[in-house]
């Protein structure tokens, strides 16, 4: 199937047997860069092979924007019922709402372009799958900085994540939000519980934030932290999302969250150089740079002992 051209009619597409409606191909979703809902499209089908990876049994948490990047658009988690036949699903009890949602899961192809179709510029899974979902793939870092904060800082807080992981030894790998901060990784494999994978993420942002006071804040409240970049461990908790690995992002450039080698952390990186132009070029020559987050697991509890814990 071949999704090139941005189209006003709707389109009738067949992926793997899958019969699926593409449907206002010409509307613009990236104004300054003239990027269009079937260019969007364009780039998940392009993409596939690569994101579905991070994707694949993972219950998803729709962030909608039919209307394009200019429109705050929508969260949307119980959408499985309204898709077609073939799609799959997970429910799920939600404590918030005393109801059961039914989450759509991502496992192929015709399912991710039905999300882009639906306005998900973004893809938003959880990080553990409906095989294990008490327990999570990896455990996540989130460098999150103020509007205050230069790139280079984010750089210089995510230098010290790594500092930290390495004397904790363990192995981690970040990429970039695609907006505005860092996400460092550390897989698990699913060996422990979302509370486990939380008060290490804690552990190591606490040290962090030691190192780095007049930089770094671990308050969730944009207020009490002021103008310091957060160190955001709270992501690790069941439900909780961040954009997917080579997820687009809805923001102005049309960014792509991008797996990064460590050496490419430094001054000068910017998540402004990775965007749906490019991506594709970057994978071709340097591979999957994030493969092994969703491999083998670390050793949490010798990474502690190795920290003095």
């Amino acid at each position: 199937m071949a999704v090139k051209e941005s189209v006003a009619k709707d389109t009738l597409v067949t992926i793997n047997r899958r019969s699926l409606k593409l449907t206002n191909l010409s509307k613009v979703y990236f104004p300054d860069e003239g990027i269009t809902k079937g260019d969007v499209i364009a780039y998940y089908n392009t993409m596939a092979d690569h994101i579905l990876p991070y994707l694949k049994d993972r219950p998803m948490s729709l962030k909608r924007n039919p209307n394009g990047i200019k429109d705050k658009g929508f969260y949307h988690k119980d959408a499985a019922e309204e898709g077609p036949t073939w799609i799959k699903s997970y429910d799920e009890f939600a404590e918030s709402s005393q109801k059961v949602v039914n989450y759509i899961v991502c496992n192929d192809k015709a399912t991710l372009l039905y999300l882009a179709n639906l306005g998900c510029i973004e893809m938003n899974p959880w990080n553990s799958t409906t095989r294990a979902p008490e327990k999570p793939t990896y455990l996540m870092i989130d460098i999150d900085p103020s509007d205050k904060n230069t790139f280079d800082q984010v750089v210089t807080v995510a230098q010290a994540v790594q500092e930290v992981l390495n004397r904790a030894g363990a192995i981690s790998y970040c990429k970039t939000s695609g907006a505005t901060g860092l996400h460092v990784y550390v897989p698990l494999n699913a060996r422990y519980s979302y509370e486990v994978a939380r008060e290490f993420a804690h552990i190591v942002a606490t040290l962090v934030q030691e190192q780095l006071p007049d930089l770094t804040s671990l308050e969730r409240s944009l207020k009490k932290r002021g103008n310091k970049i957060y160190i955001d461990y709270l992501q690790n908790s069941k439900g909780q999302t961040l954009a997917s690995t080579y997820s687009l992002r809805p923001v102005p450039g049309a960014s792509v969250s991008t797996p990064l080698a460590w050496k490419e952390v430094k001054t000068g990186l910017h998540p402004s150089q990775f965007t749906i132009f490019n991506i594709e070029k970057r994978v071709q020559k340097l591979g999957d740079l994030f493969y092994m987050v969703l491999k083998k697991g670390n050793n949490l509890r010798g990474c502690l002992k190795n920290l003095g814990y």
